[in-house]
């Protein structure tokens, strides 16, 4: 590079000059962030140069497709490792210094953060451990320890993974999975600690797996010492059909998503997937590749020794613009499809040359082959696609019918990857947090008269999700995006942005009615919500204190964690401006029990007078008499 690049180089990042200093929301603007942001441009330049083939570095840099993370060079993207394996093995790796495996609770939370901290560094995506309470359990028994002591360990753990020790200042993108029960698979398994199988099995655990679950969603709740909401990690809860929905510990839980929306919530009451699936998928997968394996673990949590390679977007509004017909658009996207195989392919090469060389030594001695990680296409702009080819958006049934379409379309093609390359393929619903931004610019520069979305900036709307103008109603969304968020192969989650706080039996109610009544694979609650440093905790947007006039930080979530509004890009900000959040708060009252007439028409009323259509309210009203089950869900399970 030339002196007057480099100056510009340094100078563009160091003055804020260009939008990509808020390309990522889980980085604070600092040296470290200067410094990361620097070497990260010298190796994406590299990797396009050297690595990739130049028609598919010419894609990324027009912006047909989109190459995520090229900073990290051919880093992974996603790993879900083995919690078993870090109690078994101890955290290190050769030659260095080593932790023995774990005795006691506090040893094995520090090796946790440990083990966190030097994943994410070799690793450009979240990493995830599986059963957290369940496995352990058996050190707070071992260790005699009060309620009080398991509460300051955890305080210490919690802390530790949300301060910025991650290369460029970030703080390691963590998620846990609770599963607050024992799964069956491991009820009569013995326990490991020391790294040495005990006498006891992990069903007998059930006190010290209530108590750790507790201390946890109480430390979550209350937040820092200014009430700021702790980031990471980020909690994982599986719901199957045994969850108690009226329980202590279901209280802490709803509580903790009234206030925060901190939560993620599995949906096993309409899923395929097994609970003791994320221990066992990598024994499952020895593969029928004519057939997809579905990931339902949303975007952050990964089944143990399972993952993604790679993240390969594609650029649908694009594509809807310059093609002529559908038969066209299909075409072109099955091209752009073909480039993010060969992407993936060639970055899945280099990895595992690059394991060899010994340049990932914690993923070396933790995952003994990629075979169970999948390479991951997904894409953006379902919604404008629809908008520029059809003229209708996906909010109509013509919009909706062509992203169903298009999603069968998807798998098909990845299925035959998968046959063709032997490896795992997966589609996914891209979080997308700056990827949106860079094509609608990219695309507004060349084609102007381009359907975007955005008004002051231009964005694009991530997957095959509604204008985030659409609709107050969660349930009306719930209806459009269950036709398709179940096609998914691999990560997809639906996000309920709230106006304010639920009250915890009003979360607790909204979260039951959706998975039993839906068929959507996972879920959050995102209330929007404030802070003050001097007085804490604000209930919905409040850009200034009501008692000191100080300035405030709004928080709502980015493509699945909590940050403050300030920190993200400008595409998303504009997002966030045009955003209708929920109010589902008039849909949440208790109805009626029953399945008379009499029963039915009142709640029918009720409905109505709460501001619900007829239409709306009969469907309502009919579903709560048949016990919260809709026919429609009911055959749909069937036929799967």
């Amino acid at each position: 590079m030339k002196r007057s690049e480099i100056k510009k180089s340094v100078e563009d990042l160091l003055f804020k000059r260009v939008w990509r200093v808020r390309e990522n929301s889980n980085q604070r603007f600092s040296h470290s962030a200067l410094s990361w942001r620097l070497s990260g441009d010298l190796m994406s330049e590299f990797v396009l140069n050297e690595i990739y083939p130049k028609r598919i570095a010419r894609a990324h840099r027009q912006g047909d497709l989109h190459i995520h993370n090229l900073y990290m060079g051919l880093a992974g993207y996603c790993c879900g490792w083995s919690l078993s394996d870090i109690l078994l093995k101890g955290v290190g790796i050769p030659g260095q210094v080593c932790c023995r495996p774990p005795k006691h609770f506090s040893s094995a939370l520090n090796q946790i953060a440990n083990f966190f901290g030097a994943v994410s560094n070799e690793w450009s995506g979240a990493q995830a451990l599986n059963s957290f309470d369940v496995l352990l359990a058996p050190f707070i028994r071992e260790d005699s320890l009060s309620y009080k002591e398991v509460k300051q360990f955890l305080q210490g753990f919690i802390s530790t993974l949300n301060l910025p020790t991650r290369w460029g200042g970030q703080t390691p993108f963590t998620n846990i999975t609770f599963d607050l029960c024992v799964p069956d698979d491991l009820k009569d398994r013995p326990v490991l600690i020391g790294g040495e199988l005990q006498k006891e099995t992990y069903g007998a655990y059930l006190k010290e797996i209530e108590m750790l679950n507790s201390a946890f969603m109480e430390i979550m709740i209350a937040g820092n010492a200014e009430e700021r909401v702790f980031t990471f990690p980020i909690p994982t809860y599986n719901i199957t059909e045994e969850f108690e929905w009226t329980s202590p510990m279901a209280d802490l839980l709803f509580e903790m998503t009234a206030k925060y929306g901190i939560p993620y919530f599995q949906n096993f009451i309409h899923s395929d997937l097994d609970p003791h699936a994320i221990r066992a998928l990598c024994c499952h997968l020895r593969l029928e590749l004519d057939q997809l394996k579905y990931r339902r673990m949303g975007f952050f949590g990964y089944g143990d020794h399972t993952g993604s390679l790679g993240v390969v977007t594609l650029n649908l509004p694009r594509i809807g613009y310059v093609a002529k017909s559908e038969k066209e658009f299909f075409k072109r996207a099955a091209d752009a499809m073909d480039l993010a195989k060969e992407a993936l392919e060639v970055k899945r090469k280099d990895l595992e040359k690059r394991v060899k060389m010994g340049l990932f030594p914690f993923t070396a001695r933790y995952l003994d082959s990629f075979r169970c990680h999948f390479s991951t296409i997904g894409h953006i702009g379902c919604h404008e696609a629809s908008l520029n080819l059809l003229h209708q958006g996906i909010e109509t049934p013509k919009g909706r019918d062509f992203a169903v379409r298009l999603l069968y379309f998807m798998r098909e093609r990845i299925k035959t990857y998968q046959i063709k390359t032997k490896n795992l393929f997966n589609l996914e619903a891209t979080p997308a947090e700056s990827c949106g931004f860079r094509f609608a610019l990219l695309d507004k520069e060349r084609y102007p008269a381009i359907h975007t979305s955005g008004h002051k900036e231009p964005y694009y709307t991530n997957s095959t999700l509604l204008p985030v103008g659409f609709t107050e109603d969660p349930f009306e969304a719930l209806e459009h995006q269950e036709k398709l968020q179940p096609l998914y192969t691999g990560g997809t989650v639906f996000h309920a942005f709230l106006q304010e706080r639920l009250t915890k039996d009003q979360a607790r109610r909204l979260v039951k009615r959706v998975l039993e009544q839906y068929n959507i694979p996972y879920l959050t609650l995102t209330p929007t919500f404030s802070i003050c440093s001097t007085h804490g905790y604000l209930n919905g947007e409040q850009r200034r204190c009501p008692q000191c006039r100080a300035q405030t930080e709004v928080y709502s979530r980015i493509v699945g964690y909590l940050t403050p509004i300030n920190r993200w890009n400008r595409g998303k900000q504009e997002e966030y401006r045009e955003r209708k959040e929920y109010q589902p708060k008039k849909s949440l009252m208790p109805l009626k029990k029953g399945k008379s007439q009499e029963v039915i028409h009142a709640n029918i009323r009720e409905l109505m007078a709460s501001g619900y259509g007829q239409k709306q309210a009969v469907a309502i009203a009919l579903t709560q008499a048949r016990g919260g089950k809709r026919r429609s869900v009911q055959k749909k399970k069937k036929k799967r």
